[in-house]
């Protein structure tokens, strides 16, 4: 089994080493502080736990994949315990085929512009309406029930955690 020419296991290898890394500046260079007055080492510890798991988790599909196309016995197990077609999964999807949409990519940049641009004038929740509705509009099928439903849902928990955080600043 070669892996050397797996695009996904090398990339989770160089996320792995990139969290690794992480994890031990912050370790070594920052006080983490406690539960309740959190130092500023733990932004990149916990950064690091999440660029590692994402490593993990490509370099495990990385191997998948290689084992998928062994030929024999291993594959079909394999199929069964995934219960799926393997024309259907997104292993067998070549991405070469996909049509980058211009209007997707171009709503995605502009709805970060927009949000940079209105945080500090408008504050968060306008900032976060503005910035998800440009975003929803960027998909194939845009519907202002989904959006509207998804942007109070996130209006909401922004607004709630951004207010629990302030009154415990404010004691």
């Amino acid at each position: 089994m070669d892996l050397r020419g797996n695009k996904d296991f090398l990339a989770g290898l160089v996320f792995l080493a990139f969290g690794v890394a992480a994890m031990r500046i912050a370790d070594n260079d920052y006080p983490m502080g406690t539960a309740m007055r959190m130092g500023p080492g733990n932004f990149p510890l916990w950064l690091g736990w999440i660029l590692a798991g994402f490593g993990v988790y490509l370099a495990a599909r990385g191997v998948w994949q290689m084992v998928r196309r062994m030929p024999g016995r291993k594959a079909e197990a394999l199929d069964f315990v995934a219960g799926g077609d393997p024309a259907r999964t997104p292993a067998a999807w070549n991405w070469r085929d996909a049509a980058w949409s211009g209007r997707a990519v171009a709503c995605i940049v502009a709805s970060m512009l927009v949000f940079g641009f209105l945080m500090p004038r408008l504050g968060l929740v306008p900032a976060l309406v503005a910035m998800l509705f440009i975003a929803a509009f960027g998909g194939r099928e845009f519907r202002w029930r989904e959006a509207s439903g998804c942007n109070s849902s996130a209006n909401s928990l922004a607004h709630t955690r951004s207010d629990r955080s302030l009154r415990r600043v404010r004691r």
